[in-house]
């Protein structure tokens, strides 16, 4: 889970493309609520297929858990990066 864990981190910190893809669909809706939809998604798409990749498998639901209070304890984060 440190590996997936790892990857994650590596999704945040790159707030380039974050802001690139924010401001490419802010046309669409530009509510934090969104914006904070658009980061988890990325989040969960690294989680699910660092999974697969890492694992060889789907994410357990003891991972899913896991991959929830994560992004619940980076949520001040997530909110900075826009």
């Amino acid at each position: 889970m440190e590996k997936i864990k790892q990857k994650l981190h590596e999704t945040i910190s790159n707030k380039e493309e974050v802001h690139q893809l924010i401001q490419l669909l802010s046309n669409i809706d530009d509510s934090k609520s969104f914006v904070l939809g658009i980061v988890v998604g990325r989040l969960y798409n690294a989680f699910y297929y660092q999974t697969k990749r890492i694992l060889n498998r789907e994410p357990t639901k003891f991972e899913f858990a896991e991959f929830l209070e994560f992004v619940k304890s980076k949520k001040s984060v997530l909110e900075d990066l826009w």
